[in-house]
């Protein structure tokens, strides 16, 4: 389905003075590599005698969960799960069963348990904020995994035990440390410093007396044994949630597409509803934010025999949204590039500058995920400076009322200098999207703060 976007009307944007809008987007650059626990591979050590027990007690409950293409019932991907107390509902991720979530016309969900048994997965909710989804199988837990009112008290340091079927080799556990709670993510993760192989995904982890900590998740590309879990806190939430309805949804579109829209705007209001930090690059102030779900980094070129200087500053959240393996959103990131030199002379830096600002990507027209870019631009100014400005807007087609943002501004006030900046809002509702733009672009200055 191919959403139209709403116009802009000139009187949404008195500070920007853009007299109308676009539809494109730009992916926002990842701060840090994090990948889900389905695509790594690490070996796992040999398990200690607690562990042993743990399996032992534990592997009548610990299930597969495989995504199968309906036509052949051949498999494309495979995670895990657990059967919660003696009843017939699975824990698992989200991002394991998004396949047959989005497309049910082309996937179904299949159970494998330790002894080989096997059958269908009917899927009950979803919670893609939490990457977290409860399925319902034809068959009973022994009641190993329970998840009680009042959930386990970790401490920094206490072994954890993690359960799944890695490689699809077969069901396995691995044992590390529980090293807290993690805030850079945008909802909180446990850190476990222990390893979570391919096909780990959605199993839980344990404490030694058995207790679910967490739900296995993701684990970073850029560190030895560095991975993570679901608080179990979210698990038992959308269990509850589970019990209260009474038919799970036909279609989980719009139930993504409504837990996106609330993600949204939460995400803008933390990020860019209080006045942003400016940083000084040359004799201008540029808007960034440092926070826990956002940071940022600085890079130069300058060396001496240059004919131009390159300053840098990126902010980037360091999480998104994981929708599909093609689409991951929920981000705003930041970018200023200034550029200067004072041995090219006007009309040979305008060129380069020129050259920097076009070489800005948007998008295109054949992505199956959102629509192509339709793109304004207008010259612009705001308190203190003039601007060129391009705004661009795209709507996802699956997902109505989510749109991706991009700004791109360059300095028009000096032949020998340009600042260019640029925001990333993606899945943003229009309004929230329109705000983000007005922030940036007025938090611009030259001069100091305005």
């Amino acid at each position: 389905m191919t959403m139209s976007l709403p116009p802009v009307l000139r009187s949404l944007l008195p500070s920007l003075l853009l007299a109308g809008c676009c539809l494109a987007a730009h992916a926002a650059p990842q701060a840090a590599a994090a990948k889900s626990a389905a695509e790594m591979v690490a070996p796992l050590p040999a398990p200690s005698t607690a562990a042993q027990k743990l399996y032992s007690s534990a592997k009548n409950d610990i299930l597969q969960v495989r995504v199968l293409l309906k036509s052949g019932r051949t498999q494309s991907s495979v995670g895990s799960g657990f059967l919660i107390g003696t009843g017939n509902l699975v824990l698992t991720n989200y991002h394991v069963v998004s396949q047959f979530a989005l497309d049910p016309d082309t996937y179904v969900g299949e159970w494998v348990d330790t002894s080989g048994r096997r059958g269908a997965v009917e899927l009950l909710a979803v919670d893609v904020l939490h990457d977290l989804a409860v399925v319902r199988v034809s068959r009973n837990g022994t009641g190993f995994f329970k998840m009680p009112d009042k959930l386990a008290v970790l401490t920094q340091g206490q072994y954890l035990y993690s359960l799944g079927n890695p490689l699809d080799l077969g069901f396995a556990i691995s044992e590390g440390a529980y090293n807290g709670v993690i805030t850079r993510s945008f909802y909180e993760q446990l850190m476990f410093t222990g390893p979570i192989n391919a096909g780990m995904s959605g199993g839980p982890s344990v404490t030694e007396s058995g207790d679910v900590a967490g739900v296995n998740v993701s684990k970073r590309l850029d560190g030895e044994l560095v991975s993570f879990l679901v608080p179990a806190r979210y698990a038992q939430d959308l269990l509850k949630r589970v019990a209260l309805q009474a038919k799970p949804p036909k279609d989980f579109k719009p139930v993504v597409t409504e837990q996106l829209l609330a993600h949204q705007n939460v995400m803008v209001e933390r990020l860019l509803g209080t006045p942003l930090t400016l940083k000084a690059m040359g004799p201008y102030q540029v808007p960034v934010r440092e926070s826990d779900q956002m940071r940022c980094w600085g890079r130069s070129n300058v060396k001496p025999d240059t004919p131009f200087m390159v300053d840098n500053t990126s902010c980037a959240m360091e999480s998104a949204i994981f929708i599909s393996s093609n689409l991951q959103t929920g981000q705003i990131a930041i970018r200023h590039e200034f550029l200067r030199s004072t041995t090219l002379g006007p009309v040979r830096f305008a060129e380069l500058a020129s050259a920097a600002f076009k070489n800005e990507d948007f998008g295109n027209y054949k992505d199956a995920q959102l629509t192509g870019p339709s793109c304004t631009e207008q010259f612009v100014k705001n308190k203190t400076m003039p601007l060129r400005a391009v705004l661009c807007v795209r709507a996802y087609r699956k997902f109505a009322g989510l749109y991706d943002f991009a700004l791109l501004t360059a300095s028009t006030d000096n032949a020998l200098m340009s600042l260019q900046s640029r925001l990333d809002a993606r899945g943003v509702s229009y309004d929230n999207g329109m705000r983000g733009a007005r922030i940036f672009i007025d938090a611009l200055a030259r001069g100091g703060k305005p």
